[in-house]
């Protein structure tokens, strides 16, 4: 598993990262402080607080993390 941060200002953003997650065989996670949702459902991803930027626990391999860090590149999260 590898995790990082990414920040979804807007319901564009938040298409778009769940477009990104919902192409790759694995599975994708974000956790919201004790809230952990499907990063492949618009619907979970807009239940949580997007205040803060967010960690997404990426379950495959590391080419498959890597893969969707530059698919939302835009949103990742500076200094986390």
């Amino acid at each position: 598993m590898e995790a990082f941060f990414v920040q979804l200002s807007s319901v564009n953003d938040v298409k778009q990262f769940a477009d990104a997650a919902t192409s790759l065989p694995c599975e994708v996670d974000v956790r919201a402080g004790r809230y952990l949702v499907n990063g492949k459902s618009v619907m979970g991803l807009l239940s949580i607080d997007l205040a803060e930027p967010i960690c997404v626990e990426v379950h495959g391999t590391a080419r498959q993390a890597e893969q969707l860090k530059s698919m939302v590149a835009d949103c990742l999260a500076e200094g986390k």
